[in-house]
């Protein structure tokens, strides 16, 4: 796994993720554990190969960042000039699925509302919730207040019976 020592040695690919692969391509095999380690170490040195061509060639074009086509450069110029097509294949469904992710997160932006009126709905949306709780709350305590008049009846009622009982007992003790 990557450790923070900055040796580029330490630089692997997370070794679920090759499992997850090696599962999904070739799902009725069993392989290794030393294969799949082995499948880990190719993997990393084949990144490594790849963007340090790729690098070489983005600094002679005197640009900072590599780009696409930097790497697609350096698989041609390393020999893996079979694996372009495929290349480009992922390279299109990338920019689809980023296209689509920035379509959706622009959806807001796209209903033609100013966002000043959307704060202004969402501040009406709070202070209706929060005058909904309030009521709410009101209710509760209100109901907690009827409870306890009715429990304090009940023991007032209990009280003066006992007391009437007992005032009872004292008359029948009289007249004995």
């Amino acid at each position: 796994m990557a450790s923070s020592s900055g040796n580029d040695d330490d630089l692997t690919i997370p070794r679920a993720a090759i499992n997850k692969m090696i599962k999904e391509t070739l799902p009725n095999v069993r392989v290794a554990n030393d294969a799949r380690e082995l499948v880990v170490n190719c993997c990393t040195e084949f990144i490594h190969l790849i963007s340090s061509e790729a690098n070489e060639i983005c600094n002679k074009s005197e640009k900072k960042t590599i780009s696409p086509e930097h790497v697609i450069q350096a698989l041609e110029s390393l020999g893996f000039g079979s694996y372009i097509s495929e290349v480009k294949e992922v390279l299109q469904e990338c920019k689809t699925v980023a296209l689509k992710r920035r379509k959706a997160n622009s959806r807001l932006e796209n209903l033609g509302i100013p966002e000043e009126e959307l704060l202004r709905q969402q501040q009406e949306l709070f202070a209706k919730a929060r005058q909904q709780q309030a009521e709410l709350a009101q209710q509760e305590w209100l109901q907690m207040q009827q409870a306890a008049q009715q429990a304090q009846l009940a023991a007032a009622s209990a009280s003066a019976s006992n007391q009437a009982g007992s005032s009872q007992d004292e008359e029948d003790e009289d007249d004995i």
